[in-house]
């Protein structure tokens, strides 16, 4: 009873704000709904908007009770899935404390990113704005999201994704593969945290040139943990919550990169010179106009989107592997393929051609993604009244493409809460030619960064099949939160494979 009564109380804190949030809005959003149908029909004069079906739930606080409990990462929830089987794959419903219409089609998933700008603006709550920054890509709009969009990427071009961002990360990969078993016997590991610190370790230094095990990075990353908690966490800005905790370990983030910019500076002015370090607070402080602020935000969001999404897409490939051995064996035949050409060249480095040769790799991480969904849905509001597929969505309300609903589409996916990799084969590129595949979002808000997510997997899984096998050390279970997570981390038990067993290195 008293581990029930736990699970209540903290879930009620969680949507507390939420609840505060609608309150708070209630009257201003009232009269703001009046006057937008009253608009709407001043307009038209002819009918009242056909608005899609749905249902507002409780007064205040709607539905996001149901929406945001949690519930396995492979499925879209009991929510969706009634709301869905009831009003069809587009409907309307209260969320957030806002008029908002969901949407499960692919279609229209596709018709927001391809307007973004002109009928559709990104919009999150402003909790999110208030713990990455006001100038963090993810909550920009319009000019500003373009002038850094286009710096992240010139950074992440396909020029230093070969020449620099490759051995980077291959570099970064056996660095944590290395302390996992300097013998042949077997160790349990949490898989999420070692992709965390894989994917955090490679950010800090191509962001600012921090080096993997000092005690600065460590610092830094530490803080990061506290900072993550609260950006997962409800927006409580008082002493002792974890929102609170997160702003605190942001303003200590902030003066680190603070601190580098001003040694770079300083540097810089005593060498009369340019800076040496190749990453990106070099490249944002050489390469554009951006404010000091500016560039904190930006470092501060890419830091985040960087690591947390690619981090959570590595331990769901790790879990997906671990429960389809086909799967494996077919993955290190063509990575033990691809050590052979290298061994026969003479070189012991990866190159891009290397990368491209990973065509089964590609599959699986697309079935990851496809299955997995680390982002499940995208906030969006309506800035022109928009008509689509007979419905009238008012300009003023929020929606959300639910971006997971069509990946686990049984129309568009055969068997889609299987794990299939095959599903991909002659089509690995997948964003490419399969228009419903949408992982890293689209159109003008494209991740910046989906390119490295993918090298980062690639190399990762290369090194990972041709030296361990693992199991699962205790059942785990991704599930959504909202966000994605591990509730046990993903222990795993592994086991380093002989060289000559192989013949790998």
């Amino acid at each position: 009873m008293a581990a029930i009564m736990a699970s209540i109380t903290s879930e009620l804190l969680f949507f507390l704000p939420f609840i505060l949030l609608a309150l708070l809005t209630f009257y201003t959003s009232a009269v703001a709904k009046c006057h937008g149908l009253h608009r709407w029909s001043g307009r038209t004069k002819k009918r009242r908007p056909n608005l899609p079906p749905g249902a507002v739930g409780w007064p205040f606080i709607g539905e996001t009770f149901g929406y945001l409990r949690a519930h396995p990462a492979t499925s879209m929830g009991q929510f969706m899935d009634q709301h869905i089987a009831r009003y069809g794959k587009i409907y309307r419903s209260s969320l957030f404390g806002d008029r908002t219409v969901v949407s499960a089609d692919a279609g229209l998933n596709r018709y927001i990113l391809q307007n973004e700008g002109r009928l559709f603006e990104c919009s999150y709550p402003r909790s999110i704005g208030g713990i990455l920054g006001k100038w963090s890509m993810l909550v920009l709009v319009g000019d500003p999201h373009r002038e850094m969009r286009s710096i992240s990427l010139n950074f992440l071009s396909s020029v230093r994704l070969r020449a620099v961002l490759l051995p980077e990360v291959e570099r970064h990969t056996l660095l944590v593969l290395r302390d996992w078993l300097p013998s042949s016997s077997s160790a349990v590991f949490s898989a999420q945290h070692e992709a965390k610190k894989f994917t955090f370790n490679l950010m800090a230094k191509n962001i600012m040139s921090m080096d993997p095990g000092e005690e600065e990075t460590e610092r830094l990353r530490l803080e990061y943990i506290t900072f993550m908690k609260g950006v997962v966490s409800a927006p409580l800005n008082f002493p002792g919550t974890a929102y609170w905790k997160a702003l605190k370990s942001r303003a200590t983030i902030l003066g680190v990169i603070e601190r580098k910019m001003e040694e770079r500076l300083e540097k810089m002015n005593k060498e009369a010179s340019s800076m040496e370090e190749d990453d990106l607070l070099g490249w944002a402080m050489k390469q554009s106009n951006l404010s000091k602020e500016q560039i904190l935000d930006l470092l501060l969001s890419l830091l985040f989107a960087g690591h947390e999404t690619s981090s959570m897409a590595l331990a769901l490939t790790i879990f997906f592997l671990e429960g389809c051995p086909k799967a494996v064996e077919e993955l290190r035949e063509e990575h033990l393929e691809i050590a052979r050409r290298q061994k026969l060249r003479g070189e012991c480095k990866l190159s891009w051609e290397d990368y491209k040769e990973m065509v089964f790799t590609q599959c699986v991480i697309n079935e990851t993604l496809r299955l997995g969904n680390v982002v499940r849905f995208l906030h969006r509001k309506v800035i022109r009244d928009v008509h689509y597929n007979g419905y009238d969505i008012p300009s003023g309300w929020k929606i959300l493409p639910v971006l997971a609903a069509v990946h686990l589409d049984s129309s568009l996916y055969e068997d889609p809460s299987s794990f299939n990799p095959w599903r991909w084969k002659g089509n690995a590129s997948g964003v490419a030619q399969n228009s419903n595949f949408m992982p890293y979002g689209g159109g003008t808000r494209l991740c910046a960064g989906s390119e490295l997510a993918k090298l980062e997997m690639a190399i990762f899984l290369h090194h990972l099949v041709l030296n361990f096998r693992w199991e699962l050390a205790e059942p785990d279970q991704a599930f959504v939160y909202p966000f994605v997570d591990f509730p046990k981390g993903l222990p795993i038990r592994v086991h380093r494979i002989a060289q000559e067993e192989e013949g790998e290195e």
